[in-house]
């Protein structure tokens, strides 16, 4: 329990509006219900949220220590009163998360409170799973990541060992991730492998792709097949041998056949006419195949998770099934 003395500046204002001024990180929801609860007393009294304070007057805040931090990139978690996530699966060690398209996995120059691993953050505190307060370092962290405007499985560590082993796995290429996406025409072969040399533009964040080896180039290898077709579109699997940015985008777009809705890589008179913003392109299906030792996350070995759906799918491709579905780990 904290206590505030009202001084002089502070009398007239109502007590919520002091409340949240004073606890910005203090989510407003939050905030009322703990002065309906009596978690907020004024002079050991139960207060309304509308009185005004008077100058002499004692806050008594029974509001947990990390309430009353400054706002840092690190603890806006606390301000999601309601994280909104979709959890595919769960465990004491990993959780994975289908993401929306349009919601960013990391805070960027646009976005620093609704990310996804705010939101993880704050569903795992506020399951009482995770505290700051009683880690010296570590903090739940994602351990792959995708476009913002690219929907699908993103896999969050829960603990330290957790995240030292999903990172060396993913860097070894030891779990298979598969994406679908709507490309424009038909790919020929319908099944295949795009080999590509991928230089990015730092300034632009944008991707250029070689079929040969040029300075700064990275390889990159997706391995494709596909599904259906119809009319303009087709709908590819896609699995990556290789982790570059922006790899599928680029490197369906190099070979004449770019994701419906890319404003990057796409065809901008094609996306309106089908009035899409964002790039066709979910990241639906997720194996840990794990060769060698996986210590303390050994029993994920062979396991694998498929999202429930897929929007642009349901749209475009309405009487595809998607392949090799599972409900939960297998």
């Amino acid at each position: 329990m904290r206590e505030l003395t009202i001084g002089k500046n502070d009398q007239g204002q109502r007590l919520d509006r002091f409340l949240s001024k004073t606890l910005p990180l203090l989510p407003p929801a939050l905030l009322q219900k703990y002065i309906r609860i009596k978690r907020v007393k004024c002079n050991g009294q139960r207060c309304q949220r509308d009185q005004r304070l008077r100058e002499g007057d004692v806050l008594q805040l029974y509001i947990n220590d990390e309430f009353f931090d400054q706002p840092r990139e690190d603890n806006l978690f606390l301000t999601l009163f309601q994280p909104k996530l979709t959890v595919l699966y769960e465990d004491e060690n990993i959780l994975l998360a289908d993401k929306r398209p349009g919601l960013v996995v990391h805070a960027d120059e646009r976005e620093k409170v609704n990310t996804l691993i705010n939101h993880i953050q704050a569903y795992l505190y506020q399951k009482r799973e995770w505290n700051p307060r009683r880690e010296n370092a570590f903090a739940p962290a994602l351990c792959n990541r995708i476009d913002r405007n690219t929907g699908g499985i993103v896999i969050a560590a829960k603990n330290a060992p957790a995240l030292r082993i999903l990172t060396e796995k993913i860097r070894d290429r030891e779990v298979t991730k598969k994406y679908l996406c709507a490309v424009l025409g038909t790919m020929s072969p319908p099944e295949g492998r795009l080999e590509r040399f991928l230089r990015k533009d730092e300034e632009k964040n944008l991707v250029r792709a070689y079929k040969t080896p040029v300075p700064g180039g990275r390889s990159a290898v997706t391995l494709y097949r596909t599904l259906r077709s119809r009319g303009e579109l087709s709908l590819v699997e896609a699995e990556l041998l290789t982790g570059r940015t922006h790899q599928i985008r680029a490197s369906f777009a190099d070979a004449g056949h770019p994701l419906l809705g890319d404003g990057k890589y796409g065809r901008g008179e094609v996306n309106r006419r089908y009035g899409e913003t964002r790039q066709a392109l979910y990241s639906y299906f997720l194996r840990f195949d794990f060769p060698t030792d996986a210590g303390c996350l050994s029993y994920l070995r062979g396991k694998s998770f498929q999202v429930d759906r897929v929007p642009f799918v349901e749209t475009y491709f309405p009487e595809q099934a998607a392949p090799e579905r599972k409900n939960g780990p297998v």
